[in-house]
Order: C-alpha cells, then structure tokens, then sequence
C-alpha cells in the first residue's frame, strides 16, 4: 500500500498549459478562445464613440522632416508673414498677464525674497546730504588713462617705410654655436675634444693627493653576510634542564572548559537575604524626564 502511494507521488506533475494551444508571436490569434456571445455582441454607442481615433489637427499641413527634433536654433516650422505683425487678441493678453501675489504670501513671505512691497513714506523720503554724498559714485583717479585699443592702428607712413641696412642686420637671429653635442667618432674617443698639451700635462703633488680616494676608518668592520657559519662547538653542545624548561609551550586548559561556570546562575543565601542601603534605593529611581 505505502510503495503505490510513493510511486503514485514520484510521477511528474502535468503541465497547466499542456492541453492549450500553441502560442506564435505575431499572428492575430488571441491568447483565450472567445466565446460566441463575445463575438457577437454589439458594441454600445459609448464603446462607439471611444473607438474612434482621435482627429489629426496637422494632417493636411506640409512639415518638415525636423518637425519633432530638439536642439535646433530655427523654429519647427515656418511662421506666417502676417504672424509679426498681428495684434494679439484679449484673451490672450490676459493670459499673459503675470499672476498677482496673495496678501497671505506677502505677509508671511521669507527674508530671502527678492521682492519686497514699498511702503508710501519710503517713496516720498527725501534723502539726507550724507545719504547722498554716500550715494556718489568714486571718482577715477586724475592719472588715470583709459584702455587703449587691442588693434594698434599703424599709420600709412610706417606700413610704407622701408627697414634700413642697420635695422635689418639687428632683426637678424642670432647664430648660437652648439657646445652640447659633438661630432659623432669611433666609441673610444672622449666626449669632449681633449687638447694636446692637456694630455701631456703632468699632475702636481696636491693635485694627486685629491685625486687620491678617500680611505676606510680603522676601527671599520665591513657588513656581516646574511648566512652565519655555524661553529663545530655549537652543533655539538647540549641544553641545560632550565633552557629544556623554558622551550617548552605554555600550556592553557581550553576555552570551552575555561568558561564553563556550574555556579553562573546560582544565586547565594546572603544575597537572597540582603537589605538594599537607601543610598542604592534612590539610585535605583527611574530618571524623571
């Protein structure tokens, strides 16, 4: 009995969608079957008038082919001629008109407004000679000279003159020799031209004693290799029962058996029968806030 009812679960479980027919993408079937009161049916003259498209205002206006682009300095397309000169009509002046402030907006406007109603009195106040004398602008300076002009104007004369010998052996560049570089020889060869007589020269006594490199000190003990030799003595030698002590590793009992605590919980007589003092009693209020 229980091997049938475990076969009978172990058998896969059958598509939803298996006995539904197949579905091809871009025919002009529906995905359910329609009934044959749905076909049939007369639309209401509400669906009717919903069906209809919507009316296309530009149909019969010829527009280019950059109707919809964005981005473009010239209009969409092209105005009428009479377009500037038209007066507009009332309505649209009264569209155009710009919305009014509210008198609660005004009186609880913020600080960081721009715009600000002025009162009558500040109208009709007549400044005080101080207000005006700092109201002046700042005076320019009496040698002060204005910007000249970028484009120097040349005059006919100077744009017609003729440069001089003198003028023209000075406009000449100046030929620099090149003591950088050198003429390219065979790879023995200095890189500087050596004279005669430099190579026949014979040092001085103190020229020699500079030339000579400095010496090491003394006492100086050059730098020990990274691999020491270890020594006959040190292979064979034994280690005494303090340093066999000391290498040995600190033992520690494990964690689970350090923490372990039996007596955790256990809460002792004394402190069953004990008596909070009225110094723990006032610091075990709660903090009124």
């Amino acid at each position: 009995m229980m091997s049938s009812w475990i076969r009978e679960l172990a058998e896969p479980k059958k598509a939803a969608c298996a006995n539904d027919p197949r579905l091809v993408w871009g025919n002009q079937e529906t995905i359910w079957t329609l009934s044959w009161h749905a076909m049939t049916a007369q639309p209401s003259p509400r669906t009717v008038a919903l069906a209809k498209p919507k009316q296309d205002f530009g149909k019969n206006q010829c527009r280019s082919l950059f109707l919809y682009s964005c981005g473009r300095e010239s209009t969409i397309w092209e105005r009428p001629l009479l377009t500037d000169f038209g007066l507009p009509s009332d309505r649209l002046l009264k569209l155009s008109e710009s919305k009014k402030y509210q008198a609660a907006y005004l009186q609880q406007r913020p600080r960081q407004s721009p715009e600000w109603p002025i009162s009558a009195a500040a109208l009709s106040y007549k400044a005080s000679p101080r207000i005006l004398e700092l109201a002046r602008p700042k005076a320019l300076h009496p040698e002060f000279l204005l910007a000249r002009e970028v484009p120097t104007q040349v005059t006919n004369v100077a744009a017609l003159a003729r440069a001089s010998l003198r003028l023209q052996r000075l406009a000449e560049p100046r030929v620099r020799k090149v003591t950088c570089c050198y003429e390219r020889s065979f790879p023995e060869a200095v890189i500087c031209p050596v004279s005669k007589l430099a190579q026949e020269a014979i040092a001085s006594p103190r020229t020699l004693e500079l030339a000579r490199a400095k010496r090491l000190h003394p006492d100086y003990v050059p730098l020990r290799d990274a691999e020491w030799p270890v020594t006959k003595a040190a292979k064979h030698t034994v280690a005494t029962p303090r340093l066999v002590e000391l290498a040995q590793p600190c033992r520690r009992p494990p964690m689970g058996s350090a923490q372990f605590n039996p007596d955790a919980f256990t809460v002792k007589e004394t402190a069953k029968k004990a008596t909070c003092s009225p110094r723990i009693q006032e610091l075990a209020r709660p903090i009124k806030r």
